[in-house]
């Protein structure tokens, strides 16, 4: 405890503002009591705050229909990650990854049918021979899902809420040239990445 008067043997302290550290070098200094570039304890001060924070990055609409262009391409190991609820009066949605006008996965679950999912490429204006998935529905209007599409050499793997649903083979094999990724229909979108 610090004490005052003359027969304590002791300083008073120098508290902050006052500034009589520097009329006395023998008496203690309170932490914030000098400006220095510290808070007195040794540790660096705090910058001042920016009087305008900074503009975070602008956000994608996450409005559907979605497009987005891929700028490398598909390749080996790619992931695309896509979180939405399904409308609760959907009757399908769709994920489509495109080369040009060609399409190189058509990924639809459909509702109103048959509940199934549907795949399929479209090249030079023709559809291919879908290929449907019937044994797991996984998607359930007015529920929220998780879809990731894995890419790799020779396939599209396809996982629903961290399930494995199905896995469709490449039709169109120049996979750098598949550049853009679209949503569309009966589906609200949370977030869309590409890893």
């Amino acid at each position: 405890m610090w004490f005052s008067g003359e027969g304590s043997g002791q300083s008073d302290p120098v508290w902050p503002g006052s500034g009589g550290a520097a009329s006395n070098p023998n008496q203690p200094v309170w932490p914030n009591s000098q400006s220095g570039g510290n808070d007195g304890w040794g540790n660096p001060s705090p910058a001042p705050a920016p009087e305008h924070p900074p503009a975070s990055a602008p956000q994608r609409s996450m409005l559907v229909p979605y497009t987005e262009t891929l700028r490398s391409g598909v390749y080996d190991r790619m992931l695309i990650v896509i979180n939405g609820t399904i409308e609760s009066n959907a009757n399908i949605f769709t994920v489509d990854l495109c080369k040009g006008q060609d399409i190189a996965l058509h990924f639809s679950p459909r509702f109103a049918e048959k509940q199934m999912v549907v795949t399929n490429s479209c090249i030079g204006g023709k559809w291919g021979q879908e290929e449907r998935e019937l044994q797991r529905f996984p998607f359930v209007r007015g529920q929220a899902f998780k879809l990731e599409i894995l890419c790799t050499s020779s396939e599209y793997k396809v996982t629903v809420n961290g399930s494995h649903l199905l896995s469709y083979k490449h039709r169109i094999t120049d996979l750098r040239s598949i550049t853009s990724l679209g949503i569309y229909k009966d589906v609200k979108l949370t977030s869309v990445e590409t890893k």
